[in-house]
């Protein structure tokens, strides 16, 4: 039996056009992959950036977490090579806290075997981007940026990183990501600044950062960009209690003192509370003390995941961002799905020689499911720890 399409001319029959409209603008993220094959109609519509925006004016997009996680044991051959044996490959995994929903975005076609060790994510208007980190095999470090749709359901290819980075920060603006700090292949800390254009695939240099910042955090806040923290090269370890921020109307930096606790990482650990003030997530909660992460999904909600000591099973947390004096968040653990419940590395934070041992999770970046899905992007990730994107 012939298999045809079904064709309509309108969107739905005997429905006014903005009426068929509104319903499939009303049509869960979840759904989009099933009405995708009733009609090529349906199909061109709802993968449209269009369809996207139009969703995301109405308030029918909403923000997962997205998470690099350990999936497996290496030991498979990557282009005739063997992976370490016993190292844990990575593969990205998505949470929609409204629906409690987990699942798995297919690995990177230059990647069969797992992601790069430590690389970053960010959630940017519907599309989850990934880059640099090490490659899984050799250590070295890779300036591959791949970048997920999630209305397309698949990865394309972008533009290289300029430089061999690691380490750096990140965040998400507009349709642009930025990249600041860590180190290079030398393991010199760095003062350089890139942003990534999504719609025109090409990077462009920033002014440099007033000073090194090796192992730095990204968070941005409002229309500024914030590196925080970090180390020089002659300083190793000893992370500074200072941000660079960068203006993203004036295209400048600007140096703010006193906004971080000198000594500690910030990696994976910074977030923003609802006064503006920059704070630690491990310190959010008592059960969450220990190797944490933590992403923000708008309207004061957040997504952490932690342990309440060393060597204490990974916890998954949703909660609200509350202001008071002797409670900052208020957290519920959440059932985690079979098979998302194994460790991870901690990709970003500690030392170096340290993550090729540990197990971890890794927070990448807030996304929007609509966003043809986000990462995050709005199922696009906005923040560099847990990744994020809006559905």
């Amino acid at each position: 039996m012939e298999n045809r399409s079904v064709e309509f001319t309108e969107l739905i029959p005997r429905l006014p056009e903005e009426l068929g409209l509104e319903c499939l603008t009303r049509l869960p993220y979840a759904a989009h992959r099933v009405a995708s094959g009733v009609c090529r109609r349906w199909r061109d519509l709802i993968r449209s950036r269009d369809f996207y925006y139009h969703r995301k004016q109405f308030r029918y997009t909403r923000k997962v977490a997205c998470l690099v996680q350990a999936v497996s044991g290496g030991s498979k051959e990557s282009d005739g090579r063997k992976l370490v044996c016993g190292s844990p490959s990575y593969g990205l995994t998505v949470f929609d806290p409204v629906g409690g929903v987990w699942d798995r975005i297919d690995l990177v076609d230059e990647y069969p075997n797992g992601l790069p060790l430590f690389c970053q994510l960010a959630g940017c208007e519907g599309k989850l981007v990934v880059m640099g980190g090490w490659d899984p095999v050799s250590y070295d470090p890779v300036t591959g940026v791949f970048v997920f749709d999630f209305a397309l359901g698949r990865w394309t290819r972008g533009k290289d990183m300029p430089a061999k980075m690691s380490f750096f920060a990140v965040g998400s603006y507009a349709d642009r990501v930025y990249v600041a700090g860590g180190h290079d292949e030398n393991k010199n800390a760095l003062r350089t600044g890139w942003v990534y254009d999504l719609t025109q695939d090409d990077w462009t240099e920033l002014p440099r950062m007033s000073r090194e910042r090796d192992e730095c955090e990204g968070a941005v806040i409002g229309e500024e960009f914030w590196v925080v923290s970090g180390y020089g090269t002659d300083n190793q370890g000893s992370f500074d209690g200072s941000a660079d921020v960068y203006n993203f109307i004036s295209g400048q930096w600007r140096r703010v003192e006193r906004v971080w606790e000198p000594g500690r990482c910030p990696r994976s650990n910074v977030v923003v509370d609802r006064d503006g003030k920059l704070t630690s997530w491990s310190g959010l909660d008592p059960s969450v003390k220990v190797g944490t992460c933590g992403l923000t999904l708008g309207d004061g909600r957040v997504f952490v995941t932690g342990s309440e000591y060393q060597g204490a099973p990974n916890g998954f947390y949703v909660g609200e961002m509350v202001i008071k004096e002797d409670e900052k968040v208020k957290l519920d653990k959440i059932q985690v799905g079979d098979g998302f419940s194994g460790n991870g590395v901690v990709v970003r934070s500690g030392d170096e020689q340290q993550h090729r041992s540990r197990r971890w999770w890794r927070g990448i970046g807030v996304g929007e499911e609509d966003t043809e899905r986000d990462g995050g992007a709005e199922l696009g990730p906005t923040s560099g720890l847990l990744g994020g994107t809006q559905g």
